[in-house]
């Protein structure tokens, strides 16, 4: 990368920092109100609706994914909000049936190019959402609680290119939680070797069905996401029940 696109990742990272900071600010001073969806956090009711439907079972993804390695950033305070968003115990994440057999696929190829996947994030818990609108409340940054996001449904993930030998990122412009237009897949102001990198992912991600998010390079989802239910059961009691 040439320096002048090291400076500016440089001042984006550190405007993201002054962003992060405004946002909680202003966020503290206003009103927080949202429309509660309907949640699952009952794990008989969650049982019931994989009885109906066997895709909506959730798979922990190192059971069924070799070789994977997860950097589950909002399990510490290296991520956008500067905050531990999960527990700081979570080394678990997972997704429903379809998405993690998809992503299987997904390392499969990848493993025969001398490359794997790294996780940032994956199922979310509905009630971690409504702690990031309550510090943020901008549907740019974070998912307004009244709709629910693809994480709450376990059909979203945020994720990298690694290398094998080195277990080192390839290197994709801006790291992960980045907000500058600089993370849109439209982007083309970047070196032709990162267009390159992030066309990888993006091509044996939708081979195998995932659809892109243009805002950011590095989160990709299942399609038909009102088939899902927005669940709200924490890490423990998936890891301990499945």
């Amino acid at each position: 990368m040439n320096n002048k696109l090291v400076n500016r990742c440089y001042i984006q990272d550190v405007s993201l920092l002054i962003f992060s900071t405004l946002f909680i600010m202003v966020a503290d001073a206003q009103e927080i109100s949202y429309s509660r969806p309907e949640v699952t956090n009952k794990w008989k009711e969650f049982k019931r609706q994989v009885k109906t439907d066997s895709s909506k079972r959730m798979l922990e993804l190192k059971k069924v994914i070799p070789g994977l390695v997860y950097d589950l950033r909002y399990a510490t305070t290296n991520n956008f909000m500067r905050r531990q968003m999960y527990s700081e115990n979570t080394k678990v994440t997972f997704l429903r049936l379809p998405a993690a057999l998809a992503l299987q696929k997904v390392q499969s190829e990848l493993n025969e190019k001398g490359l794997g996947i790294k996780i940032f994030d994956a199922y979310r818990p509905y009630s971690v959402t409504v702690k990031f609108w309550e510090l943020i409340k901008d549907e740019k940054y974070v998912a307004n609680p009244s709709k629910g996001s693809g994480h709450n449904r376990g059909i979203a993930v945020d994720l990298t290119i690694i290398k094998l030998s080195n277990g080192e990122e390839i290197n994709m412009g801006t790291g992960f939680d980045n907000f500058s237009d600089s993370a849109y897949h439209s982007f083309s102001n970047l070196p032709e070797d990162i267009l390159q990198n992030r066309l990888l992912l993006k091509s044996v991600m939708e081979k195998y069905g995932f659809k892109a998010y243009e805002l950011e390079w590095w989160h990709y989802f299942i399609p038909e996401a009102s088939k899902y239910e927005i669940l709200d059961i924490d890490f423990r009691k998936l890891k301990k029940r499945l």
